[in-house]
């Protein structure tokens, strides 16, 4: 089967399972190939296609997230390894970025930046792409995904600037700004197959409401005068997850992600 034909077979089955079939299906034959997806639309289709293709078309159609079976997953402004060791990063974390970059417009950018579960490094390794002369820390309990986040940190030519620590939720007085993306799902919510069969329940789930992250991370939280803490949420617990946060004496504003839904609170003195 040439590739031309096998993107079309593999995008009809693969209809199924995403809503984003075709783009699948190339993205897939351009790791089969060990091309960027670029190159795939550009080049010769009419040749047969790599025998690796079809076994990244039955894991997907397994549900597995197509960021694994391709291992890269694009954030921000930069692009980022990612193995079943850390949550995926999504688009829907940015909105922690932007709010960042809203606070500290017209005042001196954050000197140093610490990322509370920071998993593949994302949140980190975004900020340090947005202020070059920052540095930071990612904090994770998991020393698996610590590996993953020093190896993009590297790939990135951040790993002077970035320092990666096990650990569980803390504060630091000295940092200027915090970012926290902790788990946020209850117990007793439902999620799609290709998160819950695939991605870590670790970075998932919080207890019965969805909070119990919150409760142990507001006491902790510190930052020096000036600074934010971005954390993100669910976005149907706002205003339970900001009282926890208040009750600690902070001031909390609620940001909402492109798609209008409660996504950010926004932590400040």
């Amino acid at each position: 089967m040439t590739i031309d034909a096998a993107l079309r077979d593999a995008a009809a089955r693969l209809a199924a399972v995403t809503l984003t079939a075709r783009l699948d299906a190339e993205l897939l034959m351009a790791r089969a190939l060990g091309i960027k997806r670029e190159a795939l639309l550009l080049g010769d289709r009419d040749r047969p296609a790599p025998e690796a293709f079809a076994g990244f078309v039955a894991r997907r159609i397994a549900n597995e997230p197509i960021a694994y079976i391709i291992g890269r997953q694009d954030f921000w402004t930069i692009s980022l390894t990612v193995t079943p060791a850390v949550l995926i990063p999504r688009p829907d974390s940015e909105t922690l970025i932007e709010a960042a970059i809203d606070h500290f417009a017209g005042r001196a950018p954050p000197t140093h930046i610490l990322d509370l579960g920071t998993g593949s490094g994302a949140l980190l390794l975004a900020a340090l792409a947005q202020w070059p002369g920052s540095t930071g820390t990612g904090i994770d309990i998991s020393p698996a995904a610590l590996a993953v986040a020093r190896a993009n940190a590297e790939a990135l030519g951040f790993a002077d600037r970035a320092c990666f620590v096990e650990g569980g939720w803390r504060g630091d007085a000295a940092a200027d700004l915090v970012l926290c993306n902790p788990p946020y799902i209850g117990t007793g919510e439902s999620l799609p197959p290709g998160v819950v069969d695939h991605e870590p329940g670790s970075a998932l789930w919080a207890g019965a409401d969805g909070l119990d992250d919150y409760r142990a991370i507001a006491p902790l939280l510190a930052f020096a005068p000036g600074g934010m803490a971005a954390i993100e949420i669910g976005a149907a617990q706002g205003e339970a997850a900001a009282a926890l946060f208040r009750a600690q004496g902070f001031a909390v504003e609620l940001r909402r992600d492109l798609a209008g839904r409660d996504r950010c609170l926004v932590v400040t003195r």
